[in-house]
């Protein structure tokens, strides 16, 4: 059946839980990106959403009925229980998206909060969250909302590396944490505490640009996404290998566990030496939740690493770092701002931050 011969889609940008509660009964997919809605999906097609693009423009990812369901199963599965989900996300990306579909098929209603976490109101009868690691950092200033989240069975958190030390913190304050990994493409995340979900599937492929004893993670299951949708409406297929969706990231098992390192695409060359960018952040990360890091060109080094803060000087910043990393992946540009910018989804904004750089 075409998409164009199904009943018209209610917007759900305007009430996402109705629209939501529609499509898994089988009425129309949710479309989510900017554009006109396509007509040449078929039935089986559940939700169509945009990636953050924080590396660039995002993709328009197609996700089927089956793997949304799948995935809302493969959560409760791991849980043990339906729990009353709170939404603080945006619905329109797939972690709150997610957050809808779990409630519905959990059959409870979600409850919606502000992002700021500032009206969280756990029921005491099974609650469940997913929060951004943003949000926990600022939840941590706040006493309420951290005594809020520590009323809750499971607060998720996912979209990136959580820093340790901010884990550590959550975690002292009561914050029953699990640590996400997943992407749009595989209807969020399908790997919990290192934990792959029931139904999903990780293998380390090998990979050059990956460091010794590690390789490309590859993530197969019931969640994968149909493709990607491209400007003239056609079904384009994600990259995938033997079944497996090759992520961009590189990773490794340990004692059963996936342990994820960071992006193959953040292994930059700096004065003619490899340096792992995500170990750069993750260093930044550890003195400063708010701050970042890029990789800008450079004529003279290849790649200038550039750290981004609302405070600090250069050579603070350098000698901060200097127990952590090495001198080649120590910073050679600081940029003060007064606030990270950031995509819809939470995450830095990559392209700004390039951009702040320039100038």
């Amino acid at each position: 059946m075409n998409a164009g011969l199904l009943p018209a889609a209610m917007n759900p940008h305007e009430d996402p839980v109705r629209a939501v509660a529609s499509m898994l009964e089988g009425g129309p997919f949710l479309w989510f990106p900017t554009g006109p809605r396509p007509t040449t999906l078929d039935a089986t097609v559940g939700a169509v959403v945009q990636t953050s693009g924080s590396t660039g423009t995002g993709k328009r990812v197609v996700l089927s009925r089956e793997a949304l369901i799948a995935a809302s199963r493969a959560s409760r599965a791991s849980l043990g229980a339906d729990l009353t989900w709170h939404l603080v996300l945006p619905h329109h990306y797939v972690a709150g998206l997610m957050v809808v579909v779990r409630s519905l098929v959990g059959e409870r209603a979600p409850i919606t909060a502000s992002p700021d976490l500032s009206d969280l109101r756990p029921t005491g009868g099974g609650d469940a969250i997913s929060i951004v690691a943003t949000q926990l950092h600022r939840a941590l200033e706040s006493p309420d909302a951290i005594r809020a989240l520590a009323r809750f069975d499971v607060v998720l958190v996912g979209g990136a590396a959580l820093a340790p030390e901010l884990r550590g913190r959550a975690v002292a304050a009561g914050v029953p944490l699990k640590e996400t990994y997943g992407m749009s493409e595989t209807c969020g995340g399908v790997v919990w505490d290192g934990h792959p979900l029931p139904g999903a599937t990780v293998q380390i492929l090998p990979d050059s640009l990956a460091p010794p004893g590690a390789g490309r993670i590859a993530l197969g299951g019931s969640t994968l996404c149909d493709g990607y949708l491209n400007d003239a409406g056609t079904l384009e297929g994600a990259a995938t290998r033997d079944g497996l969706l090759v992520t961009a990231d590189w990773g490794r098992m340990e004692d059963s566990l996936l342990w994820v390192g960071g992006r193959l695409d953040d292994v930059v060359i700096s004065g003619g030496i490899n340096v792992d960018l995500g170990a750069v952040r993750r260093a930044v990360e550890a003195l400063d939740a708010e701050a970042t890091v890029v990789g800008v060109e450079d004529p003279e080094w290849g790649t200038r690493i550039v750290v981004f803060a609302t405070d600090g000087t250069l050579l603070d910043w350098r000698d901060r770092l200097a127990p952590a990393l090495s001198r080649t992946a120590l910073p050679r540009q600081f940029v003060r701002v007064s606030a990270l910018p950031r995509t819809p989804g939470g995450k830095p904004d990559r392209q700004a931050l390039l951009a702040l750089a320039a100038r």
